[in-house]
């Protein structure tokens, strides 16, 4: 936003009374305490993943600091301006901004060890007050703040400084996306932390010199009127209860679309961002004086775009994950655009500012916290996503229940109805044939199009169809649902298999029944990839080979046990486990039997492998097993030089580690042939064709390194066929706790 955006005729006003300089600095502060404010928040949280083993659930916790941390910087600057407005506030907040001072360079606080068993998320929480709160708080005030000082100049555009909040949303936006594509790929974190502290000290001076511009400047109350209106009445509760729920729904689908699409991929910044990049796209939108998408139009095609992700979901589901991505952040963007550019439309006037802020920041913890921290205890299943993909249709203009009593009558007969169905469903799920429920849902998408313009009955209609969904493909044996993601026990069609499944991904099987219908005792079969003759499996059996004897091994990743049954009797075997969860399924001998029949020998160390394994003696085992992936997310921390380093002491002089890398959409065999070398250790490579699913049922044969010092001490892997020596690429950077790089693992995979 420069001077040739203005009204015609003030540009020669401006350059009179030196509005150019007053506006450019007051724009470039805003747009650099942005930009900070932003490329803190995956900054910062990539740091302290490792703390949760990787989580996805770290960003919606982290989300939910941040916009904490928000509103309490918008309610500072709500009560500054009210309490000690104009000149007087610049001394007072230029002192908080030199406090903040205090807290650099960033880095994770002192003192805060490993998280506890229950209550991560407020440990979490914790964690980031105690490291970054007193920055984040004092960058958080900056918008609203410089808003209301350009408000009291003499600026032409000071009646309506709402333009500046565009700059403000510019920088963030900006600030996003180069995290993941430029920042992240080509600077360490440390070097990161470093940069950002140097910004931090260059925005005090640019503030400094917004104050210095407002001292000089006629300082007045800023306008009570928007431009080209009547003085407006101040703002009632009920405007301010629409202002929070318009801003809490998006905010809450923003937690809700992240963890959705995150959780298949990697808890990394990249998935992380863009949801949120494309949120604040929406606020720079709907706040210009010409927004180049008008609001109408996105009222109107917005039930269009929910419609189609209901289609594609139920009919033709893709197969690859940038058009699932792709779809999801494009439902998700429309219903936000549409959300927001209500509440820009109803924005009061500039007297009003800081107030408008506050209720928004209000409603943007409300939604974070509902969708955080809420619904992981009020639903087993990720119930939230489309719950608030209904409301935001709830949030269209025209929101009222029918004026006629008739038409009442069949609002609520219809929503009975959806319930009772959907209590049907979950009772008597064999009563529906797929093709008869397709059609059925097909029908009732053709029909919503009759309530196109009325919000109510078509939020009905969406919220039905997508937990119908849910509740008609989704017959669990049992769901849980912890801070690390959703836990399903199923059992097959033919009752032959019970598995558990950890977001979208099999996690154990085991075989309950033989094909003849008997009960299957005693001790089970490992299934999955953990079969005889399964890569892992001859990785054990070449271990145990060379040793000649019983041998000492560590898994990290407990799922449903598995391979404790690929022990003899004389081994040891020491699970290394984050999740109690997980723990519970597996001890559980109702639902999985390997660690109850094969665990004579066992023990389960809780709390995240990094640290945990790391308190093992030196030479402790003779074989380590990574096998932690949450669904097909990545714990990152995992997959470093400095993990590699832990192993590496941990399997003593000749033993092996072997790392379970099989991934829909990352090639990570290269990053493990990285972090080995780095280590001057060898990598193989076991990426054999998955069996005949016919003939093997539940049987796979993923991708598996193993990682060992030697060719002696690859045993008889070093002679098989099926394991290919992988060399390390000179041209790819080696993943440290200080780089990753997400978006090459990505991008080799699609060219595979």
């Amino acid at each position: 936003m420069g001077i040739s955006d203005l009204p015609a005729g003030e540009t020669t006003v401006d350059a009179q009374r030196g509005g150019f300089p007053l506006l450019a600095t007051f724009t470039v502060a805003i747009f650099t305490s942005a930009a900070l404010l932003f490329v803190v928040q995956p900054m910062f949280t990539k740091m302290v993943l490792p703390r949760l083993g990787g989580a996805p659930s770290v960003w919606s916790v982290a989300i939910v600091f941040f916009q904490a941390a928000l509103l309490a910087g918008y309610a500072y600057a709500h009560l500054l301006t009210r309490f000690a407005p104009g000149r007087t506030s610049v001394i007072i907040h230029v002192a908080v901004m030199l406090i903040a001072c205090l807290a650099l360079p960033l880095s994770v606080a002192a003192g805060w060890g490993r998280p506890p068993a229950v209550g991560e998320a407020l440990w979490l929480i914790g964690l980031f007050i105690a490291s970054i709160g007193l920055p984040f708080f004092a960058l958080s005030a900056n918008g609203p703040l410089l808003q209301a000082w350009f408000a009291r100049t003499d600026h032409p555009a000071a009646k309506d400084p709402y333009f500046l909040y565009v700059a403000s949303n510019i920088g963030s936006f900006l600030a996003l996306v180069s995290y993941p594509l430029a920042i992240e790929p080509l600077v360490r974190l440390g070097d990161q932390a470093r940069l950002w502290s140097a910004g931090f000290y260059v925005l005090i001076a640019l503030i400094a010199g917004c104050g210095v511009l407002l001292w000089r400047s006629v300082d007045q109350p800023p306008s009570a009127t928007t431009e080209g209106a009547a003085e407006a009445a101040p703002p009632t509760w009920r405007d301010a209860a629409t202002w929070i729920t318009l801003a809490a729904v998006p905010s809450g689908l923003l937690v809700a679309v992240t963890a959705h699409i995150s959780t298949d991929v990697a808890a990394v910044p990249l998935l992380w961002v863009l949801p949120l990049a494309l949120y604040l796209l929406t606020f720079v939108i709907v706040f210009q004086r010409r927004p180049i998408i008008p609001h109408w139009l996105v009222v109107e095609v917005q039930p269009i775009f929910l419609l189609g992700l209901i289609a594609v979901t139920f009919f033709t589901p893709f197969e690859s994950i940038v058009w699932i991505i792709a779809l999801h952040l494009v439902v998700f963007f429309v219903s936000v655009l549409m959300c927001h550019g209500e509440l820009a439309r109803r924005r009061p006037a500039p007297k009003y500012l800081t107030g408008f802020y506050l209720w928004m920041a209000a409603g943007g913890v409300i939604g974070g916290i509902a969708a955080a921290l809420v619904a992981p205890r009020l639903f087993n299943w990720v119930a939230e996503y489309p719950i608030l993909l209904a409301l935001t249709v709830l949030c269209r203009p025209g929101l009222a229940l029918p004026s006629d009593r008739r038409n009442r009558y069949l609002l609520l007969g219809a929503i009975a109805a959806a319930a009772i169905a959907l209590i049907l469903l979950a009772r008597y799920p064999d009563a529906i044939e797929d093709k008869l429920f397709q059609t059925a849902i097909g029908t009732l998408l053709v029909a919503s199009v009759l309530f196109w313009q009325r919000p109510l009955p078509f939020a009905v209609i969406v919220a039905f169809v997508l937990i119908a969904n849910h509740v008609a493909y989704d017959q669990s044996t049992m769901m849980l649902r912890s801070f690390f993601g959703v836990h399903k026990i199923t059992e097959t069609s033919d009752g032959r298999f019970r598995l558990l499944t950890h977001g979208t991904t099999l996690h154990g099987g085991q075989r309950i029944y033989s094909d003849d219908g008997q009960p299957v005792d005693g001790r089970p079969e490992p299934l999955l990839y953990y079969y005889d003759h399964s890569a892992i499996a001859q990785a054990i059996d070449a271990v145990r080979s060379r040793v000649g004897g019983p041998i000492r091994y560590a898994v990290i990743g407990l799922g449903s046990g598995s391979l404790a049954c690929r022990a003899e009797p004389a081994d040891a075997v020491h699970y290394y486990e984050i999740d109690p969860t997980s723990i519970r399924i597996a001890r559980d001998p109702k639902l999985f039997t390997f660690l109850s029949e094969c665990g004579s020998n066992l023990q389960i160390t809780l709390g995240d492998a990094r640290l945990t394994l790391a308190d093992a003696p030196a030479g402790a085992y003779d074989l380590v097993i990574v096998d932690a992936f949450s669904s097909d997310a990545i714990p990152i921390h995992l997959l470093t030089r400095e993990a590699m380093a832990i192993y590496r002491d941990k399997v003593g002089e000749h033993g092996m580690v072997v790392m379970h890398v099989s991934n829909r959409h990352l090639e990570l065999a290269s990053v493990v042939a990285g972090i080995a070398a780095a280590n001057g250790l060898m990598t193989r490579i076991n990426d054999a064709v998955d069996l005949d699913e016919t003939v093997h049922p539940y049987k796979f044969s993923g991708t598996v390194a193993a990682v060992a010092k030697s060719e002696e001490d690859f045993g008889a892997l070093a002679q098989s066929n099926d394991w290919v020596l992988k060399e390390s690429d000179p041209n790819q950077w080696v993943w440290t706790d200080d780089y990753s790089n997400i978006v090459g693992s990505v991008m080799r995979k699609l060219k595979e």
